[in-house]
């Protein structure tokens, strides 16, 4: 019983970290070259943990909980590839952009009912199984100042037993990306593919449904799947309709698990939605064009805690001008952390 309280105790006991109030830093001068090697010395370097923010783009401690860059004004970009198979239908792809749709992705009414500006004219689309580059095409005469935007990707399926199969189109890198950059030289995305939240919205989704989908990397846009009475899902002697189909027999060899017994449905002659003229979009999400976040800027990990004590770190800068340098140490337990801040300015000259 003594063992097990002096073991609670232990338990119980806040592990303390030592302090880091003895780490510094120093340099020999506050003025440098471009190009020339900056030795910065450490004094009480055996901390667990260093990290530098140089102060450079995109390493500035002063961004560490986050950059936005406003870029009103600026103008942007888009971009995308695609390619095309299957099928024989024609023009059945077109872009569009708005700047008053309401976000009602509900039904296809809904989102009919914005105003929809057709840019298909602006890009080159698919021709062929290879995926062909739409070109960066200039897009600032869409955006209006203080409102989203939102891209569509409409696909029409004319009817298939008298103009041919619905071809199947796929969309991969879509791309919005502002005029502005970075400190010149870092370039500034709107949105990408992943980002862009494109969603199906379907004109017929309970009698016609599209069979189109939509992952973080690709639209595939393909059309409803349309009823003859030839169709083998429309006789009654077909196998998957047999309740003594082997692959619905848990004891047979060639059961399959995920087999499910349909029930059996005639052919309608008469439906409007055996071979219907029907359409759906892929509809993104608002995209603003006035800011772009880019998170926050992260440090240069140093040290570790298994990293033998540092005593200097050496750094050369490629551009001039006036750096922010930061170090920061830290000691830490499960339980604490202690931390302390080294901030040192640098002129960098040509």
């Amino acid at each position: 019983m003594l063992l097990g309280l002096l073991l609670m105790a232990s338990c119980n006991k806040e592990i303390e970290v030592g302090d880091v109030h003895n780490f510094d830093v120093t340099t020999e001068t506050s003025t440098y070259k471009v190009g020339e090697e900056i030795r910065f010395a450490f004094t009480g370097g055996s901390v667990h943990n260093i990290s530098f923010y140089s102060g450079e783009t995109r390493k500035d401690f002063n961004f560490k909980d986050g950059r936005t860059v406003n870029v009103s004004d600026t103008g942007a970009t888009m971009s995308f590839q695609s390619s095309v198979q299957l099928g024989t239908q024609a023009n059945q792809v077109s872009i569009l952009s708005s700047t008053d749709f309401n976000g009602d992705y509900s039904s296809l009414a809904s989102v009919k009912a914005a105003t929809w500006t057709d840019i298909t004219s602006r890009f080159v689309l698919g021709t062929g199984t290879a995926f062909l580059a739409s070109g960066t095409k200039d897009i600032s005469d869409l955006i209006v100042p203080g409102k989203p935007i939102y891209f569509a990707f409409k696909y029409l399926t004319k009817p298939q037993e008298t103009n041919g199969l619905a071809r199947t189109w796929y969309i991969q890198l879509f791309s919005i990306m502002s005029y502005a950059s970075l400190d010149g030289t870092i370039a500034l995305p709107l949105t990408d593919q992943a980002s862009a939240g494109f969603r199906i919205v379907d004109e017929n989704p309970v009698n016609a449904p599209a069979l189109s989908t939509i992952t973080t990397t690709r639209i595939t846009l393909v059309g409803n799947r349309y009823k003859v009475a030839t169709d083998p899902l429309f006789d009654p002697t077909n196998p998957i309709y047999d309740p003594l189909n082997p692959i619905y027999d848990p004891n047979s060899t060639s059961y399959v698990p995920t087999a499910v017994r349909p029930t059996f449905i005639p052919f309608d002659p008469s439906s409007p939605y055996n071979d219907p003229l029907s359409e759906h979009w892929a509809v993104s999400r608002a995209l603003r064009t006035d800011s772009v976040d880019l998170g926050p800027d992260w440090a240069t990990p140093l040290k570790g805690v298994t990293t033998a004590t540092m005593t200097e770190y050496r750094y050369k800068y490629t551009k001039p001008g006036t750096y922010n340098v930061v170090f920061v140490a830290a000691n830490n337990s499960i339980d604490k952390v202690k931390k302390v801040v080294k901030e040192l300015t640098l002129t960098i000259t040509e």
